[in-house]
């Protein structure tokens, strides 16, 4: 019989190597990045994060790159130097500078230091994949919105890791409409990682509205609930302000997939 053994996670998201991103100082078992590490895919900047995630108290860290990453995308990475020095005259010396050499980046995240073991005697089987539907054409790890795409989630797998969203989790845009990959979703609810699902199999054409137990999660907290909007009273206005400064302050809430906590994530 196979033991359950609880782990737990600590996610951060398309920090842009930006300085000051507060994390919480508690230990987890695992630290997951989910891409754009960079703002511009400068070398300094993977460097800024990599010493982001160095301060994290966790024995297995696991990154992706995002679209922002794009040097780690050869081949669009190849194609902007190769229009910088045709129609911008910018020299490789500078390319480099800025850049790094060729593999630069992925020596950087394949350094012996960031390759750890997962200590408390738990298996954990992950998925990662970068690519996102393209939103414009020089970005890294996209493909064309509409075409196929294979996310090749098998069945065991615990924890899916991607850059874009599965269309209708988390995926509203500014205008509200749906940003997030019709693919990406089928794929995972096909797997059916950990959280709770309907029925035992996924639909034919599988989607939020039909295969989300949505009511068996908790809500922390939404954009509408944090994000002051103009038709606010001031009385909103404040409560929001000072619930965006505890997350910040924070840096975390805790939930977890176990029925008896406080606030169970399926």
């Amino acid at each position: 019989m196979q033991l359950a053994i609880k782990a737990t996670f600590l996610l951060l998201s398309d920090t842009h190597a930006k300085n000051g991103v507060a994390v919480p100082s508690l230990s987890v078992d695992v630290a997951i990045h989910c891409g754009d590490l960079t703002d511009g895919s400068k070398i300094h900047e993977f460097e800024t994060t990599l010493a982001l995630l160095r301060s994290i108290d966790a024995p297995l860290k696991l990154i992706i790159a995002g679209n922002h990453d794009f040097t780690l995308d050869e081949p669009v990475y190849q194609e902007k130097a190769d229009t910088a020095r045709r129609v911008f005259s910018i020299t490789p010396k500078l390319m480099r500078k800025e850049y790094g050499n060729s593999g630069d980046a992925h020596r950087l995240l394949s350094h012996e230091d960031a390759l750890f073991q997962l200590s408390n005697g738990a298996d954990l089987t992950v998925y990662a994949s970068p690519f996102t539907p393209a939103i414009e054409a020089d970005w890294g790890f996209q493909y064309k919105r509409g075409d196929s795409h294979d996310f090749a989630i098998h069945s065991k797998v615990n924890v899916v890791i991607t850059h874009g969203l599965p269309k209708g989790v988390l995926d509203l845009t500014n205008s509200r409409q749906r940003g997030g990959c019709e693919q990406l979703f089928a794929a995972v609810a096909r797997a059916r990682p950990l959280r709770t699902w309907r029925g035992t199999k996924p639909q034919r054409n599988p989607s939020h509205f039909t295969d989300i137990e949505n009511g068996a999660s908790s809500v922390i907290e939404t954009l509408a609930t944090i994000e002051p909007r103009q038709s606010d009273s001031t009385e909103t206005k404040l409560g929001k302000e000072c619930r965006l400064r505890r997350l910040t302050e924070e840096g975390y809430r805790m939930t977890s997939h176990c029925s008896q906590d406080e606030s169970p994530a399926r």
